[in-house]
């Protein structure tokens, strides 16, 4: 899946991208609230400035994406891979990092804006 094809889909109202690859795709400054992106590959994706509030990002792949000023407040991101990430002027406020479902012990965080040093 293309961004431009994932744009075009979110702006007819779908939401669940579940398991899409979008990998090196630019989504700067997209309007992805509420989008389910659950086990997708954002790997090395410019998500910079985008809107992703109460998205759901669970087991995704964000390794390497650009995240600088993304909004995440509300979104769901248990067991997502954030690794070499940017995340710089994110705000993670009230964002959903973990979910232990036998113990029903939700993690969230608040007043994370994510700053650089």
């Amino acid at each position: 899946m293309t961004a431009q094809e994932l744009l075009a889909a979110y702006a007819a109202d779908e939401r669940n991208f579940s398991g899409a690859d979008l990998s090196g795709a630019d989504l700067s400054r997209a309007d992805l609230r509420g989008a389910i992106l659950s086990e997708a590959n954002l790997r090395r994706a410019n998500l910079m400035e985008a809107n992703l509030s109460k998205a759901n990002l669970g087991r995704t792949n964000l390794s390497e994406a650009n995240l600088s000023g993304a909004n995440l407040m509300g979104a769901t991101l248990s067991e997502a891979n954030f690794s070499g990430a940017h995340l710089s002027g994110a705000n993670l406020d009230g964002a959903i990092v973990a979910d232990d479902e036998e113990e029903n012990d939700v993690q969230i965080i608040s007043e994370s804006y994510l700053k650089e040093e």
